[in-house]
């Protein structure tokens, strides 16, 4: 007994040493690494940079413009997941890196200049000589190009090549007519490398081999990517600028976040007594790991992260509550604290993992097949899941058991579980559905209204819908939150729309200002723009540097692969809890829940003209894994009362009414500590973020109620009138 009681000491002791360190290491450092500064943010909240490129060739498509914007946010991938790259006036094309600290070096590397082809040696000479000639192959025809070793040829440096399905075929015929002679690749009018044909190369992929270091294989290779855009492109200007959201976004933030999770603390403690406390000093440790793993792992942190790591402290508390909802349960079922303890953990470890893992599975789903905004969340979140299973079922069983060993063995210090009501959500759930269901309708039938009376049926942000950037020069530097509050009422009173939709950027070393809204009308001295202009010159004395339209830095092929993702993910979620669950109408159920969830959602941004942009994907993918999270454990107690002994003779409704009530505590609990958070950040928060947490608390309200009066009924549903029909309906 002695030896249990120096062993819980000893890993009391260690987890404040750790739980030391990882705040010491937060808030100094250790060398350039741990501290919480040191992490990157976005363009959102704390700027970068931003460089313009004009297109040179005179003759291009939609689709190449479409195709050269796609290929430079993915080479911008290299330095950060939330760049953004869009339309700017008349031929040019902007990209916007954030965490630019080092613009000069980044330029460098960046080099999207230039023009990529591979020529036969009859087109080389003509092109040698100035003569006009046709390429074999062009940048539009190279899917990829990576630097490798080759262990079966001595370790040979080699670059390999990937084509589209219409490069290989051009390859394999270049190759097949010159087997033994040179195809020079050709980029900004240089040969960089010149490779002889050994034989006729199919397949769609070929090896570039003899190349004399490594570091020149990767130098070749980042030529050959940078050069397979479809337009030529000359740099025309470059400026550090500041974030998107003011200078007040992050303070505010940060206060909002440690004052929501001290409220977070005193819930747990006064509803859970002393595994509360337990849960509070894990989920401290929690936070502090969660940013230091950003940090080694350089994820850029923006609004859309945030709501990753907002949803990550959710499920961390969820893990928690349903550990020690369960721990009650077994206490009112007579077990002591030691017996009840073990249990509990036991009994909740299906639910836990089952719910973080399918949120895993679409976390890393996103994360790999989106983009941007996308992927940044699904990074922010994979992290926050990870580190939440392992502080909830590890840090805090260890410290929980530790507490019972030292003599933490009284009843009072946990609490005894009530009861559970008998409300019959299956016979209510019909008014639930038929509700939702008209609210949904009725939400999307003013999306036909508002586009003949407003103009657009939904009000689009700059990201999605482009809009016009104006750039103007004052005679004094003002700083973001001064120019918030002075000049953009006058654009907004102005112009006519109103101050939401108006982003401001300074940038760095100069008077200039860049702000972005909706389209402003640009045709005579009536226009939007003319009284804008007239705006500013006369009460700022401004000189109007620039004005151009600018299109969504959104892109088609970022909306394709976001669509592609949530399909994707929403598909395999399903696949896992059918299988899991051991009944694919568990997982139609959850996924037709989550459309629910979305559609309500989306009608508080129909209704209340939100902005639907950037931030608004984000919500909807906090929606989806605070739901089906919330989902999972009911299902979770579903299936584990069918198999209970005295209910094997209960109808199917009477299962469902039962899980529910069991659950429905837990329900309210990480309900109410994931709305204390948001709420915190809405009241303290500036006016951007208002409006992300105010939509974020609409989905925190629409998930709770969905997982408590459909998904469980619209189980029951599917199991006793869909296919099949079971014995079990009374």
């Amino acid at each position: 007994m002695k030896k249990a009681k120096r062993n819980s000491v000893l890993i009391i002791i260690g987890f404040f040493l750790v739980l030391g360190l990882a705040v010491y290491t937060a808030i100094f450092g250790i060398g350039d690494r741990g501290k919480i500064e040191y992490i990157k943010l976005g363009l959102d909240l704390k700027g970068g940079l931003s460089v313009t490129y004009e297109i040179q060739d005179e003759d291009y498509s939609s689709k190449d413009l479409e195709d050269t914007k796609y290929k430079i946010e993915q080479r911008i991938g290299n330095y950060t997941n939330e760049g953004s790259v869009y339309e700017e006036g008349e031929g040019k094309i902007t990209a916007e890196i954030p965490g630019v600290t080092n613009a000069e070096e980044i330029l460098e590397d960046l080099n999207i200049e230039g023009k990529l082809e591979f020529l036969d040696p009859e087109n080389y000479t003509k092109w040698a000589s100035g003569e006009a000639y046709e390429a074999a192959l062009t940048g539009d025809d190279i899917k990829g190009a990576e630097a490798a070793i080759n262990p079966d040829e001595g370790n040979d440096n080699v670059v390999r090549l990937t084509f589209t399905n219409e490069g290989a075929k051009k390859f394999e015929e270049v190759t097949a007519a010159n087997v033994g002679n040179i195809v020079y690749i050709i980029y900004d009018n240089q040969v960089v490398s010149a490779p002889q044909v050994q034989s006729a190369i199919s397949g769609g992929n070929a090896e570039i081999n003899k190349i004399s270091t490594y570091e020149e294989a990767e130098k070749l290779a980042t030529t050959i990517r940078i050069g397979a855009l479809p337009l030529t492109l000359e740099q025309v200007r470059s400026n550090i600028v500041g974030a998107t959201l003011g200078s007040d976004a992050i303070s505010t933030s940060i206060k909002a976040g440690i004052i929501g999770i001290i409220l977070v603390f005193i819930i747990m403690i006064i509803v859970y007594r002393i595994p509360g406390l337990v849960a509070s000093f894990s989920l401290a440790l929690y936070a502090f790991m969660d940013f230091l793993v950003m940090n080694l792992f350089n994820v850029t942190l923006t609004l859309p992260g945030i709501a990753g790591v907002i949803l990550s402290i959710g499920m961390a508390v969820d893990a928690n509550v349903i550990i020690f909802t369960r721990i009650k349960e077994e206490l009112a079922a007579g077990s002591n604290v030691k017996q009840a303890v073990s249990k509990g953990f036991h009994n909740a470890l299906s639910a836990i993992l089952d719910g973080n893992i399918t949120t895993l599975i679409a976390a890393l789903v996103l994360g790999i097949f989106g983009t941007g905004t996308i992927k940044g969340f699904a990074i922010t979140l994979a992290i926050g899941i990870v580190l939440s299973v392992l502080t909830a079922l590890v840090v805090t069983q260890l410290l929980l058991n530790a507490c019972v060993t030292l003599g933490l063995k009284d009843v009072k210090y946990f609490g005894v579980a009530k009861e559970p009501k008998k409300t019959n959500f299956v016979g209510a759930s019909k008014f639930c559905i038929i509700g939702s269901i008209l609210v949904i309708v009725v939400g999307f039938m003013f999306m036909p209204i508002y586009k003949n009376s407003k103009g657009s049926a939904l009000n689009l942000s700059i990201e999605f819908a482009g809009g016009t950037s104006l750039t103007a020069e004052f005679d004094k530097a003002y700083g973001l939150a001064e120019a918030e509050s002075e000049i953009v009422p006058v654009i907004a009173d102005a112009a006519g729309i109103g101050e939401a939709g108006i982003s401001v950027q300074t940038v760095a070393g100069t008077n200039e200002i860049v702000f972005k809204m909706p389209q402003l009308t640009d045709n005579g001295d009536d226009s939007q723009m003319t009284a804008v202009k007239n705006a500013l010159v006369e009460q700022f004395h401004a000189d109007i540097k620039e004005a151009n339209s600018i299109s969504g830095s959104v892109s088609n092929e970022m909306t394709k692969n976001a669509l592609f993702a949530v399909a994707l993910a929403a598909i395999l979620m399903l696949i896992y809890i059918a299988i899991r669950f051991h009944d694919v109408k568990f997982g139609a159920s959850a996924v037709l829940a989550l459309l629910h969830d979305v559609a309500i959602v989306f009608v508080v941004y129909i209704l209340f003209r939100l902005s639907v942009g950037n931030t608004c994907i984000a919500c909807m993918l906090t929606i989806v894994g605070y739901s089906i999270n919330a989902t999972i454990i009911i299902f979770d107690r579903i299936r584990e009362n069918i198999g209970i002994m005295n209910m094997k003779k209960t109808s199917y409704a009477e299962v469902v009414n039962t899980s529910i009530n069991q659950t429905f505590s837990r329900t309210i609990y990480t309900s109410l500590t994931t709305f204390v958070t948001i709420f915190v950040l809405y009241i303290l928060g500036v006016a951007s973020i208002k409006e992300f947490a105010i939509t974020l608390i609409a989905g925190i309200l629409v998930g709770a109620y969905s997982s408590v009066c459909i998904t469980g009924p619209l189980w029951h549903f599917m199991k006793t009138k869909i296919g099949k029909k079971s014995d079990r309906t009374a």
